[in-house]
């Protein structure tokens, strides 16, 4: 799976939005309450560290076991040191991609479909980190911003 970088500063989205106290319920409906709670900043909830987080939006198919489908908007922090089972943006080679880094016991990136190969890294291919994926956000309309 590749990551596309987003410039969002052409769509730039509400960051504050009203967060309801009562929760919603995936199984049974339950009756919905009108409780205004406080308000939600995307901002505080999904971005630590401003300075070294970034946004790309994901394509292909490699990812998608592990909740990363084309089109979600993938927030990255550079900042965040990659340990093993972190999915991370990295390059192996120049070719950028997303991937979950093992490190034990052997350095590898783990494709997380059936359909494609992990990536084994030997001596001799160039690796680089990109920063640790942090949060997922799935268009469920299609298109996105």
């Amino acid at each position: 799976m590749k990551a596309v970088l987003l410039d969002l500063a052409d769509n730039p989205l509400p960051s504050i939005v009203p967060l309801y106290a009562d929760p919603v319920h995936a199984g049974f409906p339950s009756p919905a309450r009108d409780h205004l709670d406080s308000q939600l900043d995307f901002n505080e909830l999904m971005i630590r560290r401003p300075a070294s987080t970034y946004v790309l939006r994901a394509e292909g198919q490699s990812m998608v076991k592990g909740g990363i489908a084309p089109g979600d908007y993938l927030v990255v922090d550079r900042s965040i040191e990659a340990i093993h089972g972190h999915i991370v943006v990295a390059a192996v080679d120049g070719d950028f991609l997303v991937k979950r880094l093992q490190t034990s016991p052997c350095m590898k990136l783990i494709a997380m479909s059936d359909d494609h190969p992990d990536i084994e890294l030997s001596g001799d291919q160039q690796l680089e980190i990109f920063g640790v994926v942090t949060f997922v956000v799935k268009p469920m309309l299609g298109g996105g911003v």
